[in-house]
């Protein structure tokens, strides 16, 4: 609570004077919640400094002493090398010592917090399952912290991550099992997508908490006040393991989206000469109740969400003996797109990779991020490997760094053909064949560069189909290769 003191005089013409005092007091009910984030990843890190935004005094919680120092200085190229989201690093600026604040000591921030968001890694295990090992690790530190407070407030446990569905009675648990007093769980789950992630945490399209009293949906109405009752967001509450299972059925349903199109119609684009398939996307999309959203087809899709959640749900959904064949085709559908197109250049382009220098432009999953978790790239580079090219020359305009890590030499000693380069022309320059992973918007350009780097014979393998002028490419006598067309060669009389 603070205080604020008005002191005014008013003089009257009767020759007197008379002053009064006002005394305004303000609670904090009402005001700004104090908020603890734990764990600052891509999840964790936005969603800490959107919540600064809006006044609410956020700590960022986590034990990577290195993280805690890099995010604190509010420094661009300390936060980027961690996490690298357009928006991002202006905002911790700006907000860092005011309403957001980063910490590796847990007890030194816990008394007097409202909420805990816990957005903690989730990594799959080889079956499929869902890894708990750091959320549990967490977890339990949290409970010790809450257990030894001194203000008793009710705190509400937020499951920010992705976890299976009844993780909050997990937590309710290992809350228990500490003898936390007064608190509740909850599911809050992130709807982010990488590249947009700040803008999508300022305006969601919808916000959903599910929770088990009104105490909980209460301190998170407080939290999300500029969204309740918002013209165009959905806030929905509901429970716990309702809004657990919301983000597992929306992944899945997204990442299906994505494999119809790459595995009907890309297939009838490479399976019937004169079919376009930009057109068929077109065509298809116009009906208003069939999305624009992922009709265009690829070499799949990677990032931190849509394989791990699919085989965590089909892994749950079996323990609970249902049939998830539909669901088994899916994530068949996109990791086979990974490395297809090289296999298509071998069948039906009749390339021949042994000893050859093949540039890949696009490291990462996608454009504006460094993220390489479960990036298309790693998949086609393993296999462009074991057909024994000679070199990789591999460029991406954020993600060398983590490509590097990815792609040790300590790992796989096949990894020393892997070379960097600071520009896409430069990967290019020497090469035998090109392929692109990702959807860079530089990329689209690049046919002017393959014209004056390199010469026919040469192969384009366009897994983002980012060359508008393909045919042009053709006609000057590249073979070019894409997802969703069938393979052009030029007409050997036409040269």
């Amino acid at each position: 609570m603070f205080t604020v003191t008005f002191m005014f005089t008013v003089t009257f013409t009767f020759m007197f004077t008379v002053t009064f005092t006002v005394t305004f007091m303000f609670t904090k009910k009402g005001c700004c919640m104090k908020i603890i984030v734990a764990g600052t990843g891509y999840v964790g890190l936005v969603h800490a400094a959107v919540c600064s935004e809006y006044g609410h005094e956020v700590y960022a919680y986590d034990n990577d002493h290195r993280k805690i120092e890099a995010f604190s200085s509010g420094e661009a190229e300390e936060i980027e090398q961690y996490v690298n989201e357009p928006g991002l690093a202006n905002i911790i600026r700006e907000t860092v010592g005011k309403y957001l604040f980063f910490s590796s000591d847990l007890n030194g921030i816990i008394e007097g917090v409202d909420a805990i968001f816990l957005s903690l890694p989730t990594p799959p295990n080889l079956n499929g399952s869902t890894n708990l090992v750091f959320y549990d690790a967490a977890a339990a530190d949290i409970a010790q912290a809450l257990a030894g407070r001194e203000d008793e407030r009710r705190v509400v446990l937020v499951n920010k991550s992705t976890v299976p569905i009844g993780t909050a009675r997990h937590l309710q648990e290992i809350m228990n099992a500490h003898e936390v007093a007064n608190f509740g769980v909850a599911s809050n789950p992130e709807f982010l997508a990488e590249g947009t992630a700040v803008n999508d945490a300022r305006k969601p399209d919808r916000v959903v908490v599910g929770c088990d009293h009104d105490a909980d949906f209460n301190i998170l109405r407080r939290v999300y006040s500029q969204f309740v009752n918002h013209v165009r967001i959905k806030y929905i509450e509901t429970t716990p393991e309702t809004a657990e299972a919301i983000k597992y059925v929306a992944n899945t349903m997204l990442l299906t989206y994505i494999s119809f199109w790459n595995g009907v119609g890309a297939k009838i684009g490479e399976s019937f000469p004169n079919v376009r398939i930009d057109d068929l996307r077109l065509g298809v999309t116009a009906d208003e109740r069939i999305s624009t959203w992922g009709s265009f087809v690829s070499n799949g899709a990677g990032g931190s969400c849509f394989g791990k959640d699919i085989a965590s749900l089909i892994y749950q959904l079996r323990g609970a003996n249902v049939n998830t064949k539909m669901l088994e085709a899916s994530y068949e559908v996109n990791e086979y797109q990974k490395v297809y197109l090289v296999e298509r250049a071998i069948t039906e382009a009749q390339f021949k990779f042994n000893n050859k220098t093949i540039a890949v432009l696009g490291l990462a999953f996608k454009k504006r991020t460094n993220d390489m978790r479960d990036a298309s790239s790693i998949k086609v580079i393993e296999s462009l490997l074991g057909k024994g090219v000679a070199k990789i020359k591999a460029y991406d305009p954020l993600a060398i760094e983590n490509a590097k890590q990815v792609f040790a030499p300590s790992q796989n000693i096949l990894f020393e053909k892997i070379k960097y380069h600071p520009t896409a022309r430069a990967a290019v320059e020497g090469s035998d064949a090109l392929f692109i992973s990702s959807d860079c918007e530089e990329f689209r350009g690049i046919s002017r560069t393959i014209e004056e780097m390199v010469s026919p014979p040469y192969l384009v393998m366009d897994g983002r189909r980012m060359i508008p002028d393909f045919e042009d490419l053709a006609a000057k006598g590249y073979d070019y290769l894409a997802v969703g067309s069938v393979v052009m060669r030029p007409d050997p009389q036409s040269l």
